[in-house]
């Protein structure tokens, strides 16, 4: 797991994607790599999602592959056959959290309130998905949990823009963000390719300043 967590304290950015095709997920990884942003969460909203993941890591191993939205071990199951190398879940669940530390596999639970915080870190995860992150109370809430649960990093996700993601990045317990907003599926699946890639830049960019 250091590894990713290396990569993604690199990157400070993990653009959470909704399939809407094999191909799309081929034509995204270019953009990404292109960009310098060699890391990608894939969500289990559309059925593309294992092929897709499958794809990329075919095509791209050099990118880090986080597969999102899932919800049981069945579905944890099929991403890590696919290729993926860390599981997302917009929410908590004991079971899911069991199943991957079973097989030693990064788990990033959502969370948004303090009794799922200390749920999470009773079952051993400390690095948390904090969704949706705007909704729920943004950086006001991130500071908040900062002062409460010292040892826990979070990558905030939902609700994330190009003018707000410097204000969470300049909390030391965020790792990362998640950005739905660089490529929607609706754009991918119109191949407006080159809007994806000037919203990619342009956040890489942001970041990076």
């Amino acid at each position: 797991m250091l590894s990713l967590l290396t990569r993604l304290e690199k990157t400070r950015l993990v653009p959470v994607v909704s399939l809407p095709s094999v191909e799309a997920a081929l034509s995204l990884a270019e953009i990404l790599l292109q960009c310098n942003l060699p890391v990608v969460e894939v969500t289990f909203r559309t059925p593309h999602a294992a092929a897709g993941i499958a794809a990329i890591k075919n095509n791209f191993p050099q990118i880090e592959l986080l597969a999102g939205t899932i919800l049981t071990p069945k579905q944890a199951d099929s991403a890590l056959e696919a290729g993926a190398t860390a599981i997302v879940s917009p929410g908590f669940s004991p079971q899911l959290a069991a199943h991957c530390t079973s097989q030693n596999v990064p788990f990033f639970p959502g969370v948004c309130t303090p009794s799922e915080v200390q749920t999470a870190l009773e079952s051993g995860c400390d690095r948390l998905k904090f969704f949706p992150a705007e909704k729920m109370g943004g950086t006001g809430m991130l500071s908040l949990f900062r002062s409460l649960y010292k040892e826990v990093s979070f990558m905030p996700t939902g609700g994330i823009s190009l003018n707000n993601i410097k204000d969470y990045l300049q909390l030391d317990n965020v790792l990362c963000c998640g950005g739905s907003w660089l490529c929607p599926e609706q754009l991918m699946a119109e191949n407006k390719w080159e809007e994806i890639k000037s919203r990619v830049r342009k956040a890489v960019q942001v970041v990076n300043t």
